[in-house]
Parts: C-alpha cells; structure tokens; sequence
C-alpha cells in the first residue's frame, strides 16, 4: 500500500468516525467504514461524494444540541395522539390512586400480611 492511499485512508477512517451518524448519508455509518477499510480509495471518494455530511464544522460546538442525544436522531418515536397519551396517564394515576387505598385499608386492619402469592 502506498503512503498516498495509507494517508488517504486514515484521514477518511477518521472523518467518518468524527461524523454524527444520524447526519451521515447514503449507507449508515458501519457500513461507510466497512467500505473504506476493504475498498480504501473508491470508498474514499464515495465517502466524500455521497456519504459526508452536507455542513460540518468539528471546531464549533453545535450548541443547539440537547444533552441527550437519542432525542434529535432522526426518526425517533413521537406520539401522533396526545390523547391517547393523556388516557395512559389518566390509567396510571388511577391504578396508583387504587393501590394507595389497598395499602391504607391494609394498614387499618392491622394484619400487615401481603394478600399476594409469591
């Protein structure tokens, strides 16, 4: 391996590694190294061309980023209902509420036993 293509291959190594995966286009990240450590100088070029990222200053911090990164991956889950997410709330505190009452009417009688098999 020639020292231009060994360079050529660490600098690209290390520019897809530095990329922020949910920005990587064409393939997903893995695969852009597996194509640039078994093909260096095509997968190189095709890094370059079809899989960077279009914007990418690695020297500023992006500061619009939460700390919980799971949060801006594209794609994530969000629920389409609202409602739906208010009766499953509203289920919860209920059950809460009626689990309370059993442990304080357990508490009065007194008998401190656990009415559930184990």
């Amino acid at each position: 391996m020639s020292p231009i293509v060994l360079l050529v291959l660490i600098v690209t190594l290390i520019d897809v590694a530095k990329a922020d995966e949910a920005l990587v286009r064409g393939l997903p990240k893995t695969l852009w190294l597996l194509l640039v450590i078994f093909v260096p100088i095509a997968g190189a070029f095709a890094w370059f061309i079809a899989g960077r990222p279009d914007t990418v200053n690695w020297n500023r911090p992006n500061r619009n980023r939460s700390a919980f990164p799971e949060y801006d991956r594209p794609g994530r889950q969000i629920p389409a209902h609202s409602e739906a997410d208010d009766e499953f709330l509203k289920r919860c505190r209920e059950r809460a509420e009626q689990q309370r009452r059993a442990y304080r009417e357990q508490q009065r009688r007194g008998d401190g036993s656990d009415d559930r098999q184990e």
